[in-house]
Parts: structure tokens; sequence; C-alpha cells
């Protein structure tokens, strides 16, 4: 009886976060040690790993950014309830907070996703081959509005983060083990609604 297939995808996430990551995630790529690569458009070496990208033909996708940086949209950089006073993103611990107090406008959250679909576009000159967010913000609740624009715009696959071995890691601090354990949570409760919206959901694994 024939064996299943099982297909390993490695993810260099962060490309384009500036000129030395994306050289070390290049030559992970043409090492053989990951197999496509995730876009950060706002990151500041975005064109840069785009045209590498291009350059290597490595497979490319969109990792969507809530919590790190400025917005790409025009219309978001200014009184924004996705960003902080100074134009900032809020953080992968403040965007869950203002989450959580209802403080977060989905309507805004939308409009930055298209944007940075509209960018990567720009960048690459195509959709992406995958979508999913940085720092597991694709997983927080109320994702449907991630699940929706994967949707409209037929971008078939994301990233669902659950680490099979992630209750054993007693070396992590224990900030951290509460951080990725409420991310573990959230990735299993999104994972009906991407299928919900017939979007696939992946493991990747991340580096």
């Amino acid at each position: 009886m024939p064996q299943p297939r099982l297909m390993l995808v490695i993810t260099g996430d962060d490309f384009g976060y500036c000129p030395r990551r994306n050289q070390g995630i290049v030559d992970c790529f043409l090492a053989g040690g990951i197999s496509n690569v995730s876009l950060l458009v706002n990151g500041s070496a975005a064109k840069e790993a785009a045209d590498l990208a291009k350059r290597y033909q490595i497979p490319i996708g969109l990792h969507a950014n809530l919590s790190e940086g400025t917005p790409v949209g025009q219309n978001l950089q200014q009184a924004s309830t996705l960003i902080n006073p100074q134009g900032f993103f809020l953080g992968k611990v403040g965007i869950r907070q203002a989450l959580e107090r209802g403080q977060l406008s989905m309507t805004q959250v939308e409009l930055e996703l298209r944007a940075q679909v509209r960018r990567f576009m720009v960048l690459t000159g195509h959709l992406p081959y995958h979508m999913d967010g940085h720092q597991h913000v694709h997983v927080l609740p109320g994702n449907d509005v991630f699940a929706q624009v994967l949707s409209d715009l037929r971008i078939p696959y994301t990233r669902v983060p659950v680490e099979p071995g992630l209750h054993s890691c007693t070396w992590l601090p224990a900030h951290l083990q509460t951080f990725y354990k409420q991310v573990e949570k959230d990735a299993l409760n999104s994972i009906p609604i991407f299928k919900h919206y017939r979007i696939r959901c992946v493991c990747f694994a991340v580096v």
C-alpha cells in the first residue's frame, strides 16, 4: 500500500527587515535550508528583499505586519487605533491588549491588510503565494477580517502556529511560555474560521 506523501515547508520569515537578515535568508535558501520566504513590506529593506527573491527565484508570500514599525496605508498613518502617538504599531503585546479592550477598529485592520497586499504586488509583480502574520497577529480573535481578505484576493494558504513541543520547552521563561500558549490557543480557534473561508491552513516550520 503506498505511503502518504509528506511535504515539509520551511519558511524564512521577516524577509525585508534589514539587509543583513535578507542576506542570511538568501544564503539559507541557496543552501537548501528553507523552501520559501515571507516578506515584511514595511521593512527597511523590503525592496531589496523583493529584488533578491526575483533574482534567485525564491517563492515569496506576505508576512502581514500589524505589530511592528509603521503602517503602509497612507490613511492609517495618523489617528489610527493601530498606532501609538508616535505613529508606530502597538507591539505584539500592545495589539493584543488593545483587542481585548475593544479598542481596535477592524475596518482599519482590513484597510491596512489590503494596503500591504497592494504594496507586495508593487514590489513583486504578483499576489502573495501565501499570507500569514508577523508575531502571529493573523490568528488573533476577530481574524475573520484576515480570512476575508485572503478569500477576497484568492490567496489560498496561511500558517497555523501550533508548535507540538511547546509544552515541554521548560527552558522558556515564564512570560514567553504564557505568550506562546495563548498564541497556540488562538491558532487552534482560528482553524474553523479559515476553513469556513476555504483557506488552507498549513503548518510551516519557521526560522
